[in-house]
């Protein structure tokens, strides 16, 4: 199916409903899909699970989420930092949900959710108490972690380019989480520097397939310029 290719953000994250899980892409500011948040803050859905890499960076990106009091549980690998000072305001008034991810679980249980792989054994976390609670196996004299993958009702991601019928490639170290939560989610929503004719991608540079693309939001100049 061809995606939707549109101009305006608010048409982009049309429809998402309230207590949706979330991927958001990005590692940092990098990568990370701003006009799609900064519209889906507009659109007003609430009781949010977002899931990222981190949970937010000074009031804009998912912080601009955060502070709206849209989000009801955040997944994350790294919650504090310097600047994420919304988050650390309202966990510690227990005003939202935290699950903490080891950074490289977090990927693979995306990956996993892409793959249709219905759980996994990993060693991260092994006694420690991210593992409390959760079933164990000994596997050739190692303990391993019953980890089960992270899907997404939408992905809100940041590529580089996409042709027209939703290929897409990335710049650099914005690749980061975008290919596995486009693959995790039921809907991916891509936010994109430029839209190209079919043939104006390299198909070996093709990094997500236009399989996972439902929708695209073309930024225009007066959009948030973030890699």
């Amino acid at each position: 199916m061809t995606p939707t290719i549109t101009d305006n953000p608010a048409e982009a994250v049309a429809g998402i409903h309230d207590g949706a899980t979330i991927l958001v892409g990005g590692f940092g500011m990098a990568g990370m899909p701003l006009s799609l948040i900064e519209a889906l803050v507009e659109q007003g859905a609430s009781g949010l699970t977002i899931v990222s890499n981190n949970a937010g960076t000074g009031e804009t990106g998912v912080s601009a989420l955060l502070a709206a009091g849209r989000v009801r549980k955040f997944v994350c690998s790294f919650p504090r930092q310097e600047d994420s000072y919304v988050f650390d305001r309202l966990y510690r008034a227990g005003q939202i949900e935290l699950e903490l991810v080891p950074q490289g679980t977090l990927a693979e249980r995306l990956r996993a959710a892409g793959a249709g792989i219905g759980a996994f054994f990993c060693p991260t976390a092994v006694g420690t108490p991210l593992a409390e609670g959760k079933e164990t196996r000994t596997i050739d004299g190692r303990e391993y972690v019953l980890e089960y993958p992270i899907r997404g009702d939408y992905a809100l991601i940041r590529a580089h380019r996409a042709d027209r019928i939703g290929n897409l490639v990335y710049r650099k170290t914005a690749r980061n989480f975008n290919p596995v939560m486009a693959a995790a989610a039921a809907t991916t929503i891509v936010e994109v520097s430029d839209v190209v004719d079919v043939g104006g991608i390299d198909p070996e540079h093709v990094v997500t397939p236009s399989i996972y693309v439902d929708r695209v939001l073309r930024r225009s100049n007066n959009q948030r310029k973030v890699s």
